[in-house]
């Protein structure tokens, strides 16, 4: 009996095992065509480009994104939300089950925290037990906020642009992979 169910079961497990990695081949190969879209997420052309505060603090990274939102509000009001970001603070805003899957501990606020709105250069954000601690190295209210990892390996920016009808938020990340740099370098092209 066992050995007719393992008999039957076999060409299913086959089948599932082929459809995986066949589905893996399909990510693999597509992923040089929507990978450049996921970097530059919302973002226009010359918000890609063009220089930002806090890109001379990595000046050669081996990951660069720019992902840009429009906002209907102007920066006031929304540097608030920028000054209260962080762990035991109002969280990054985003899946809080995503990054409480890597050991964040993290719970993203939907009100602004009058405790967190005196944030300086100089100030640190741990993520995790085993993360980077982020460092506040440029705080220009209203304007751009710029944390800096202590190793000096990411740069993670936020610019407010004001408009006529609002706000473009523009995020920036600027990453080192010292140990892993010629294999995305590869990638990246």
């Amino acid at each position: 009996m066992r050995q007719r169910l393992a008999r039957d079961l076999a060409p299913r497990r086959l089948a599932v095992i082929g459809g995986l990695i066949l589905a893996g081949r399909a990510l693999t190969a597509g992923y040089s065509r929507w990978r450049p879209s996921c970097l530059t997420w919302g973002a226009r052309p010359d918000e890609v480009s063009r220089d930002l505060p806090g890109d001379e603090l990595l000046a050669e990274p081996d990951i660069l994104s720019s992902r840009a939102i429009f906002i209907a509000a102007p920066p006031k009001a929304i540097w608030p939300w920028l000054a209260q970001m962080g762990p035991g603070r109002g969280g990054l805003y985003t899946y809080d089950w995503i990054e409480n899957l890597f050991g964040l501990d993290m719970h993203s606020t939907n009100v602004v925290l009058p405790d967190f709105q005196k944030i300086e250069i100089g100030d640190s954000h741990k993520l995790g037990k085993k993360g980077p601690t982020l460092r506040v190295a440029i705080c220009d209210v209203g304007r751009a906020l710029v944390l800096r990892s202590d190793d000096g390996n990411w740069v993670w920016a936020f610019v407010l642009e004001p408009g006529a009808t609002g706000t473009r938020l523009i995020s920036r990340n600027r990453i080192a992979t010292p140990d892993a740099s010629i294999a995305l370098r590869l990638f990246n092209r």
